[in-house]
């Protein structure tokens, strides 16, 4: 069964083909998502009988998760195949997510907060994992931007 799971959030963007879980293909993105998705997706769906969407739904570049889920969730719907979401600290070892100007998104056992990070903070960069086996997608699949009002 295939499966595609797109990290949006940060640069590169990730793009992961997964069959049965495992990791088969990896495609890096350095353009504009909303120029970019389009074409990498014209070509996924001639190579691939896609069976099941993921992608990053919170924290993150507000526009990159809206543009995401406006796109897959057109395909989603035009193409019936299911999409799900999960949080970006999945793919990054639960370090910091910039937010605005020098604050992060930070998470704190089940919240996030948005706060300055220390110096010596590590920072891990997002990476598809081998396996999404222990990843927990749900069904919930709009943006959650995570942000006060201001």
């Amino acid at each position: 069964m295939i499966e595609v799971l797109v990290i949006t959030i940060s640069k590169p963007v990730l793009i992961g083909i997964y069959d049965n879980k495992k990791l088969i293909e990896e495609i890096k993105i350095e353009g504009k998502t909303s120029d970019e998705l389009p074409l990498v997706f014209q070509e996924l769906l001639k190579k691939y009988e896609i069976k099941t969407l993921n992608y990053v739904n919170t924290p993150g570049s507000f526009m990159a998760i809206k543009v995401a889920y406006v796109f897959l969730k057109t395909i989603s719907i035009s193409k019936n195949i299911p999409l799900f979401a999960c949080s970006g600290f999945e793919f990054n070892e639960n370090s910091p997510i910039k937010a605005l100007g020098k604050k992060y998104f930070i998470k704190e056992e089940n919240d996030i907060k948005v706060d300055f990070i220390e110096n010596n903070c590590k920072i891990s960069n997002f990476e598809l994992p081998e396996d999404l086996g222990n990843i927990e997608f749900n069904e919930n699949t709009l943006p959650i931007y995570n942000l006060p009002a201001v």
